[in-house]
């Protein structure tokens, strides 16, 4: 079985999800959604789609008495999950059809896998037509560049990789980091070597793909893009806006918290120190050539005098 796991708050189109997974998987599914909200009124209900439309029984709803976040909401879905695997979504994604089979036909126990990922056409349900190829790759950003208002190590999507490896032969390929909105791995992965999400550290929100993604690949695990599935994700933009609203500086503590965490090679479990990670996937875009400065003390020595690379 594989266990969907679907923490939102404010979601238009969570509803919407929920059905196209069970619609389109082909095997053994459960989907377990947190509410971290309070339950709709009658008078949004014609925005917010009511959990009250969904009987299935393989549908569960958890709803904490106050809003305690992102990452809380996943720990206590994985807590209820029933399945040997974990399929973690946003409440706006739209799946192709056999998804969780495809997953699993190409995985492997210390795997994270990412579907191939579309932009989301909500109001008509579709993979957006935009012209634009689907984001496969994302690389972690030299903390401090790519954003003025924080120091985060950023999941950047890397479209130079995506070109350089179409190849039907990259299908199933290393991806140094991922966007946050989709993600499976098996269920003791999460449990007996991440051991959940830490929210004392980075906050309600913020560096998922950061936190679980470094463990992985520094304690010997790997991240895979799979091409032979996708789903389609919705950019909220202006119309929709952010529907976890965390307040900016708690979500900027979360970001530096965790550049400097893993700059400073600090997580006592590691197998290899964070240099390993940028070498294996050298060149990385935005990190410099001089190998001292991909170190905490390198990154305050940039910060400090105020250098740009």
């Amino acid at each position: 079985m594989i266990s969907v796991l679907i923490p939102s708050r404010n979601e238009v189109f969570l509803i919407k999800t929920i059905q196209d997974i069970l619609a389109k998987a082909e095997g053994e599914i459960e989907v377990i959604a947190v509410i971290d909200e309070n339950w709709p009124t009658e008078a949004k209900r014609e925005f917010w789609s009511t959990p009250a439309k969904i009987s299935d029984p393989r549908v569960k709803f958890i709803h904490p008495d106050t809003p305690k976040g992102m990452r809380w909401g996943i720990n206590n879905a994985v807590k209820e999950a029933r399945g040997e695997y974990l399929l973690k979504c946003d409440g706006h994604c739209l799946f192709a059809p056999g998804f969780d089979q495809t997953l699993l036909a190409d995985m492997q126990d210390n795997w994270i896998v990412i579907p191939r990922r579309y932009s989301l056409d909500a109001e008509n349900w579709a993979i957006e037509k935009n012209g634009k190829p689907p984001r496969d790759y994302h690389f972690l950003c030299y903390p401090y560049l790519n954003k003025d208002h924080d120091e985060g190590m950023h999941g950047v999507e890397w479209k130079a990789r995506g070109y350089e490896r179409s190849d039907p032969q990259y299908d199933i390929d290393d991806t140094m980091s991922f966007q946050g909105s989709c993600w499976f791995m098996k269920k003791t992965w999460f449990t007996d070597f991440l051991k959940e999400m830490d929210e004392e550290h980075y906050g309600l929100f913020a560096q998922e793909p950061q936190e679980i993604g470094n463990k992985t690949w520094l304690g010997g695990g790997e991240i895979k893009v799979n091409k032979k599935t996708w789903y389609a994700h919705l950019h909220k933009g202006k119309r929709y806006g952010r529907m976890y609203h965390i307040s900016q500086g708690e979500i900027i503590k979360g970001h530096n918290y965790s550049a400097t965490y893993w700059m400073s090679n600090t997580w006592p479990e590691r197998i290899h120190d964070l240099p390993w990670l940028i070498e294996k996937f050298w060149p990385v875009p935005t990190w410099p050539e001089d190998r001292s400065l991909w170190t905490e003390e390198g990154r305050k020595h940039i910060t400090q005098s105020g250098e740009r690379i």
